[in-house]
C-alpha cells in the first residue's frame, strides 16, 4: 500500500465562476459565517486575506474540534487557490497535506475540482476521505450562499 496518494472530485456550482472564485481567493474569512456548523474561525497568522504565501490558521468539526494552519498559493489565471498544510491536528496521521481547489467553467455553469495530495505517515493511516467530503460540503455550503436569493 502507497503511503503518497492523490484524491479528486468534483462539486457542480450554480453560482457564477468568478464570484465562486473571489469567495476563496480573498474572501475566505466569511466562510465561518457561511458554514458555521463546520467552520468556526480563520485567522491570518502572516501575510493577508488575498496574496498568495499568506499563512491562516483555521479552526474546524469534522467529526471532532480539529486546528490546521496552511499557506496559501493563489493562481488567479486559472482560478485556483492550494492550501498546504503547515501545522494542525491532521500531522497525527499525515506527513504531508496539500488541498487544491480550482473553479471550472462549463457548458452548464461551473464546476470546482478538488485535488487533495498527501503522504501517510504509515500504511495503517486511511486515506484522507474524511477531509475530501469536509472540503466538498464547504464548498457547496459556499455555493448556497452565493446563489440564496
Amino acid at each position: 500500500m502507497a503511503l503518497v496518494g492523490k484524491q479528486e472530485a468534483d462539486v457542480e456550482i450554480k453560482a457564477p465562476a468568478d464570484k465562486f472564485f473571489n469567495i476563496l481567493r480573498s474572501e475566505i474569512h466569511h466562510i465561518p459565517n457561511i458554514s458555521s456548523d463546520k467552520v468556526h474561525g480563520v485567522e491570518v497568522h502572516e501575510g493577508d486575506w488575498e496574496t498568495s504565501g499568506s499563512v491562516k490558521l483555521w479552526k474546524f468539526t469534522n467529526g471532532k474540534t480539529e486546528t490546521i494552519k496552511d499557506k496559501v498559493e493563489i493562481d488567479d489565471e486559472n482560478r485556483s487557490v492550494t492550501f498546504s498544510a503547515i501545522e494542525g491536528d491532521l500531522f497525527k496521521s499525515y506527513k504531508s497535506y496539500k488541498a487544491t481547489v480550482k473553479i471550472i467553467t462549463t457548458a452548464e455553469g461551473a464546476s470546482a475540482k478538488v485535488k487533495l495530495d498527501y503522504e501517510k505517515l504509515n500504511e495503517d493511516v486511511p486515506a484522507p476521505d474524511k477531509y475530501l467530503d469536509f472540503v466538498l460540503n464547504i464548498l457547496k455550503d459556499v455555493d448556497a450562499h452565493i446563489i440564496k436569493p
